[in-house]
């Protein structure tokens, strides 16, 4: 109950009624934009808050740790992993308020069915990846979560070229596979001008990519 002054002066009382809403944050945008970190900034805002929170990333990405999404500044979070989002549902606490999802793309469309039921729940879903592959294309599932979340952030990087806001995830080795695991060994941003989707910056590389694959198609 909260009591109100109304107009007359007088005191009376109101029984206020939060209703069970949930909704969906979409955070996209190119490699090194922030886009985890961003996440995680609004995760821990929740935690401050003395909501339950969970966190969920795929376990094919290893790039720095088995257990915490982890941001290209190095910031970090304990996270649990999934190998698909089919395993979302069944991991998630009754309790948990606030869910975040990191690196979309690796777990393909059914994130988006799997997104939706949650916030139908009640929950406050967070989910960060990319919305264009290293072809510049509509990377699924962004696309979808885009027009079903309530909220879009859209990160931009620096063009490792010229300096300019970047959009797009330049593709450093000339592999053709949707799925490539790297960091700034395999990938840099660049800017509209800058992006050349079928063109390497050299022709052999020093480093090892780790590749995969999936039916559902996706990259970091």
């Amino acid at each position: 109950m909260q009591s109100v002054l109304t107009a007359s002066g007088r005191v009376s009382s109101l029984e206020v009624v939060i209703p069970n809403s949930g909704w969906i944050e979409a955070i996209c945008g190119p490699m090194f934009s922030g886009k985890t970190e961003e996440m995680i900034r609004r995760l821990r805002r929740a935690t401050i808050a003395r909501k339950r929170v969970q966190v969920f990333k795929p376990s094919i990405d290893t790039r720095f740790s088995d257990q915490e999404i982890v941001s290209h500044g190095d910031r970090r979070m304990p996270s649990e992993t999934v190998k698909s989002a089919c395993e979302i549902l069944p991991s998630t606490h009754w309790q948990t308020q606030v869910i975040g999802i990191d690196e979309a793309n690796f777990f393909g469309p059914n994130l988006v069915s799997v997104a939706t039921q949650l916030a139908d729940a009640g929950k406050q879903v967070i989910v960060a990846g990319l919305d264009t592959d290293f072809l510049g294309r509509p990377f699924q599932p962004m696309p979808d979560l885009l027009a079903l979340a309530e909220s879009i952030t859209k990160t931009l990087a620096i063009c490792m070229c010229c300096g300019a806001p970047a959009k797009h995830t330049q593709r450093l080795t000339d592999s053709g596979d949707l799925i490539v695991i790297g960091a700034g060994e395999a990938y840099e941003a660049r800017c509209r001008n800058c992006f050349r989707p079928d063109t390497p910056r050299q022709e052999s590389l020093d480093f090892t990519v780790e590749t995969a694959s999936s039916p559902e198609g996706l990259e970091t």
